[in-house]
């Protein structure tokens, strides 16, 4: 899979800096993504018999929604490949049995292997810091 077959798929789009035809690496291990971090459920010591039911559609599913000037996170997966679900504790739970990718349009592609992955996100302890 290249950059541009995931625009094509979710029709988001990204930052010209980015080469389309890069093919993007598939990581079987903890990863990260800007502030998102993919972490193996082995890892995690969450309970193992939580489970993912919601199908990622062709398009994506909008882990993160570009709105109020953040971009969006997308996860990507061929069909009947990758399920998901959002946590309490963690953005999202995904089982997958090929590759699936996030996209950003700033940072471009990755790849996850198939396996069990909590998505988490990195944030501020501190919060809003008035000027």
């Amino acid at each position: 899979m290249n950059l541009a077959e995931l625009v094509d798929r979710t029709s988001v789009d990204t930052l010209d800096h980015l080469e389309r035809q890069t093919t993007i690496p598939v990581v079987d291990g903890l990863q990260a993504q800007g502030d998102l971090i993919v972490i193996p459920l082995s890892m995690t010591g969450l309970p193992v018999g939580e489970t993912a039911n919601r199908e990622v559609p062709p398009e994506g599913v909008h882990l993160i929604a570009g709105a109020n000037g953040r971009n969006p996170h997308v996860l990507v997966a061929d069909p009947h490949t990758c399920r998901w679900a959002p946590g309490e504790f963690y953005l999202a739970l995904v089982e997958n049995t090929g590759p699936v990718y996030l996209l950003h349009p700033e940072h471009g592609g990755t790849g996850i292997a198939p396996g069990r992955w909590i998505v988490r996100r990195q944030f501020d302890a501190t919060g809003p810091v008035a000027d």
